[in-house]
Protein backbone atom coordinates (compact mmCIF):
# COMPACT_ATOMS: atom_id res chain seq x y z
CA UNK A 1 0.00 0.00 0.00
CA UNK A 2 1.81 3.22 -1.16
CA UNK A 3 1.34 5.48 1.40
CA UNK A 4 1.85 9.47 0.75
CA UNK A 5 1.44 12.99 2.03
CA UNK A 6 -1.60 14.99 1.55
CA UNK A 7 -1.92 16.19 -1.90
CA UNK A 8 -4.64 18.32 -3.47
CA UNK A 9 -6.08 18.07 -7.17
CA UNK A 10 -5.83 21.26 -7.99
CA UNK A 11 -3.43 20.52 -11.27
CA UNK A 12 -5.99 17.56 -12.66
CA UNK A 13 -9.72 18.28 -12.56
CA UNK A 14 -10.29 14.31 -12.55
CA UNK A 15 -8.49 13.31 -9.61
CA UNK A 16 -10.60 12.67 -6.64
CA UNK A 17 -10.15 12.33 -3.20
CA UNK A 18 -12.45 9.80 -1.57
CA UNK A 19 -12.49 9.87 2.56
CA UNK A 20 -12.34 6.30 3.91
CA UNK A 21 -13.49 5.60 7.69
CA UNK A 22 -12.79 2.58 10.05
CA UNK A 23 -15.60 2.70 12.31
CA UNK A 24 -15.21 0.61 15.73
CA UNK A 25 -17.61 -0.45 18.59
CA UNK A 26 -18.61 -2.87 21.10
CA UNK A 27 -21.41 -4.78 20.37
CA UNK A 28 -22.12 -8.29 21.76
CA UNK A 29 -19.05 -8.24 23.69
CA UNK A 30 -16.80 -7.87 20.99
CA UNK A 31 -14.93 -5.38 19.17
CA UNK A 32 -16.58 -4.67 15.96
CA UNK A 33 -16.49 -2.86 12.46
CA UNK A 34 -18.65 -1.17 10.40
CA UNK A 35 -18.53 -2.52 6.93
CA UNK A 36 -20.80 -1.31 3.62
CA UNK A 37 -21.72 -3.23 0.72
CA UNK A 38 -23.28 -1.38 -2.05
CA UNK A 39 -25.93 -2.76 -4.06
CA UNK A 40 -23.39 -2.53 -7.47
CA UNK A 41 -20.73 -3.97 -5.19
CA UNK A 42 -19.99 -7.33 -4.73
CA UNK A 43 -17.38 -7.09 -1.88
CA UNK A 44 -17.93 -5.32 1.75
CA UNK A 45 -15.66 -2.37 2.26
CA UNK A 46 -15.77 0.53 4.49
CA UNK A 47 -17.80 2.95 4.94
CA UNK A 48 -16.45 5.86 2.20
CA UNK A 49 -17.38 9.44 0.73
CA UNK A 50 -16.22 11.70 -1.90
CA UNK A 51 -14.59 14.97 -0.66
CA UNK A 52 -17.17 17.71 -1.53
CA UNK A 53 -15.11 21.04 -2.67
CA UNK A 54 -17.16 23.69 0.01
CA UNK A 55 -16.55 20.84 3.23
CA UNK A 56 -13.10 19.94 4.81
CA UNK A 57 -11.51 16.33 5.19
CA UNK A 58 -12.76 16.09 8.82
CA UNK A 59 -16.42 17.64 8.22
CA UNK A 60 -16.37 14.96 5.22
CA UNK A 61 -15.49 12.02 7.54
CA UNK A 62 -17.84 13.12 10.25
CA UNK A 63 -20.59 13.48 7.90
CA UNK A 64 -19.89 9.93 6.32
CA UNK A 65 -20.05 8.40 10.18
CA UNK A 66 -23.12 10.27 10.59
CA UNK A 67 -24.49 8.65 7.53
CA UNK A 68 -23.74 5.43 8.79
CA UNK A 69 -24.59 5.19 12.54
CA UNK A 70 -26.81 8.09 12.98
CA UNK A 71 -24.47 9.70 15.25
CA UNK A 72 -23.49 13.49 15.12
CA UNK A 73 -21.03 13.19 17.68
CA UNK A 74 -17.95 10.39 17.65
CA UNK A 75 -14.01 10.27 18.32
CA UNK A 76 -12.58 10.99 15.28
CA UNK A 77 -8.53 10.47 14.04
CA UNK A 78 -6.94 11.27 10.66
CA UNK A 79 -4.82 8.21 10.08
CA UNK A 80 -3.01 8.02 6.38
CA UNK A 81 -3.22 9.17 2.71
CA UNK A 82 -2.55 6.69 0.43
CA UNK A 83 -3.40 6.73 -3.71
CA UNK A 84 -5.78 4.00 -5.46
CA UNK A 85 -4.47 1.99 -7.95
CA UNK A 86 -4.54 3.82 -11.43
CA UNK A 87 -3.06 7.27 -10.22
CA UNK A 88 -6.20 9.26 -10.15
CA UNK A 89 -7.56 8.92 -7.23
CA UNK A 90 -6.49 9.36 -3.65
CA UNK A 91 -8.47 7.91 -0.39
CA UNK A 92 -7.93 9.78 2.77
CA UNK A 93 -8.43 7.36 6.11
CA UNK A 94 -9.71 8.05 9.44
CA UNK A 95 -10.73 6.40 12.28
CA UNK A 96 -14.14 6.38 14.55
CA UNK A 97 -14.84 5.14 18.28
CA UNK A 98 -18.63 5.05 18.80
CA UNK A 99 -20.27 3.71 22.13
CA UNK A 100 -23.15 1.17 20.83
CA UNK A 101 -25.48 2.74 23.68
CA UNK A 102 -24.81 5.71 21.47
CA UNK A 103 -25.85 3.81 18.25
CA UNK A 104 -29.60 4.45 16.66
CA UNK A 105 -31.75 1.30 17.01
CA UNK A 106 -33.86 2.29 14.69
CA UNK A 107 -31.20 3.50 11.79
CA UNK A 108 -31.76 1.50 8.74
CA UNK A 109 -28.84 1.22 6.81
CA UNK A 110 -29.14 -2.06 4.48
CA UNK A 111 -26.04 -1.40 2.69
CA UNK A 112 -23.98 -1.85 6.16
CA UNK A 113 -23.66 -3.62 8.71
CA UNK A 114 -21.38 -4.58 11.96
CA UNK A 115 -18.58 -7.76 11.88
CA UNK A 116 -16.30 -8.88 14.40
CA UNK A 117 -12.87 -7.74 14.20
CA UNK A 118 -11.84 -11.74 14.21
CA UNK A 119 -14.19 -12.49 11.96
CA UNK A 120 -14.10 -10.11 8.93
CA UNK A 121 -15.94 -10.86 5.43
CA UNK A 122 -13.74 -10.64 1.77
CA UNK A 123 -12.56 -6.98 1.73
CA UNK A 124 -11.88 -4.89 -1.38
CA UNK A 125 -8.35 -4.51 -2.45
CA UNK A 126 -6.26 -2.50 0.31
CA UNK A 127 -9.34 -2.20 2.73
CA UNK A 128 -8.12 -5.72 4.41
CA UNK A 129 -4.61 -3.50 5.25
CA UNK A 130 -6.38 -0.15 5.81
CA UNK A 131 -8.86 -1.94 9.05
CA UNK A 132 -5.47 -3.77 10.07
CA UNK A 133 -3.40 -0.80 10.59
CA UNK A 134 -6.37 1.18 12.07
CA UNK A 135 -6.99 -1.44 15.18
CA UNK A 136 -2.90 -1.56 15.41
CA UNK A 137 -3.25 2.38 16.04
CA UNK A 138 -6.32 2.17 18.04
CA UNK A 139 -4.35 -0.47 20.75
CA UNK A 140 -0.87 1.61 20.37
CA UNK A 141 -2.98 4.40 21.73
CA UNK A 142 -5.00 2.86 24.36
CA UNK A 143 -1.12 1.95 25.68
CA UNK A 144 -0.70 5.98 26.62
CA UNK A 145 -4.11 7.73 26.25
CA UNK A 146 -7.18 7.48 27.26
CA UNK A 147 -8.75 6.73 23.80
CA UNK A 148 -10.81 3.55 25.39
CA UNK A 149 -13.40 5.85 26.71
CA UNK A 150 -14.80 6.86 23.61
CA UNK A 151 -16.34 3.50 23.36
CA UNK A 152 -18.04 3.58 26.92
CA UNK A 153 -21.10 4.92 28.14
CA UNK A 154 -20.77 7.82 30.18
CA UNK A 155 -20.71 6.14 33.65
CA UNK A 156 -19.27 2.31 33.61
CA UNK A 157 -17.89 0.12 36.48
CA UNK A 158 -14.14 -1.31 36.61
CA UNK A 159 -15.18 -4.56 34.98
CA UNK A 160 -16.67 -3.06 32.40
CA UNK A 161 -13.47 -0.83 31.22
CA UNK A 162 -11.57 -3.65 31.93
CA UNK A 163 -13.68 -5.72 29.49
CA UNK A 164 -13.34 -2.74 26.96
CA UNK A 165 -9.44 -2.91 27.30
CA UNK A 166 -9.46 -6.59 27.03
CA UNK A 167 -11.57 -6.82 23.73
CA UNK A 168 -9.48 -4.00 22.14
CA UNK A 169 -5.91 -5.77 23.10
CA UNK A 170 -7.74 -9.08 22.27
CA UNK A 171 -5.85 -10.48 25.43
CA UNK A 172 -6.53 -11.07 29.26
CA UNK A 173 -5.64 -8.34 31.89
CA UNK A 174 -5.04 -9.45 35.46
CA UNK A 175 -7.64 -7.98 37.58
CA UNK A 176 -5.52 -6.51 40.60
CA UNK A 177 -3.17 -4.73 38.39
CA UNK A 178 -5.49 -3.50 35.71
CA UNK A 179 -7.54 -1.77 38.80
CA UNK A 180 -4.51 -0.74 40.41
CA UNK A 181 -2.92 0.96 37.34
CA UNK A 182 -5.99 3.05 36.18
CA UNK A 183 -6.58 4.38 39.70
CA UNK A 184 -3.39 5.43 40.16
CA UNK A 185 -3.64 7.60 36.69
CA UNK A 186 -6.04 9.37 38.40
CA UNK A 187 -8.02 9.33 34.81
CA UNK A 188 -11.53 8.31 36.26
CA UNK A 189 -13.51 9.28 39.64
CA UNK A 190 -16.56 7.35 41.36
CA UNK A 191 -20.15 8.74 41.48
CA UNK A 192 -22.98 8.19 43.79
CA UNK A 193 -24.16 5.98 40.79
CA UNK A 194 -24.48 1.70 41.26
CA UNK A 195 -25.43 -0.48 38.82
CA UNK A 196 -28.04 -3.08 39.82
CA UNK A 197 -27.42 -7.01 38.84
CA UNK A 198 -26.22 -9.82 40.34
CA UNK A 199 -24.74 -10.12 44.02
CA UNK A 200 -23.46 -6.58 45.01
CA UNK A 201 -24.61 -3.46 43.07
CA UNK A 202 -21.32 -2.15 40.85
CA UNK A 203 -19.44 1.04 41.92
CA UNK A 204 -19.87 3.53 38.64
CA UNK A 205 -17.30 5.76 37.74
CA UNK A 206 -16.76 8.58 34.80
CA UNK A 207 -13.82 9.73 32.83
CA UNK A 208 -12.47 12.73 34.38
CA UNK A 209 -13.48 15.31 32.26
CA UNK A 210 -10.31 17.89 33.86
CA UNK A 211 -7.71 14.58 33.00
CA UNK A 212 -5.13 14.94 30.45
CA UNK A 213 -5.78 12.25 27.93
CA UNK A 214 -2.14 12.10 26.85
CA UNK A 215 -0.78 10.81 29.77
CA UNK A 216 2.69 9.47 28.25
CA UNK A 217 4.46 9.65 31.21
CA UNK A 218 2.69 7.02 32.43
CA UNK A 219 1.84 4.34 29.93
CA UNK A 220 -1.11 1.89 31.54
CA UNK A 221 -0.27 -1.22 30.13
CA UNK A 222 3.58 -0.96 28.22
Amino acid sequence: MEKSPQTTSSHNPQFQIEIDVVVFTLRENLLQALLCCPHEASQWQLPGVSLRAETSLEETAADCVTRFTGLHEAYLEQLYTYYKPGGNAAAVVYFALVPADSLLKDKDESAANWFPVNALPALVPNHDEVLVYALRRLRYKLEYSAVGFELLPEYFSLSELQSTYELILGEKLDKRNFRRRILQAGIIENTPRRRSGEGRPAQLYRYRPDAVAEVKARRLFP
